[in-house]
């Protein structure tokens, strides 16, 4: 959600790009403005991703290229 609101979304946008309900969306948003990790903009009318929600996401990359290649694959 915080890729996908990254320069600026409206609700629609985040929640078909990562494939949320609309009751799943409001939960989610909810949470992540509680953590300031995203901010809804007035004027705009758009959500985006704050500093702190950009540094989570870089981090998250980090440890998850790290962890990655630790998880056995499942077959297919």
């Amino acid at each position: 959600m915080l890729e996908a609101a990254n320069g600026g979304a409206t609700k629609t946008k985040i929640m078909y790009k990562v494939y949320l309900s609309y009751a799943q969306l409001k939960e989610y948003l909810s949470v992540l403005k509680e953590n300031n990790l995203i901010e809804y903009i007035e004027g705009e009318r758009v959500f985006k991703t704050t500093a702190k929600g950009l540094k989570f996401v870089s981090i998250y990359s980090q440890v998850d290229s790290l962890v990655s290649p630790l998880i056995p694959e499942i077959p297919k």
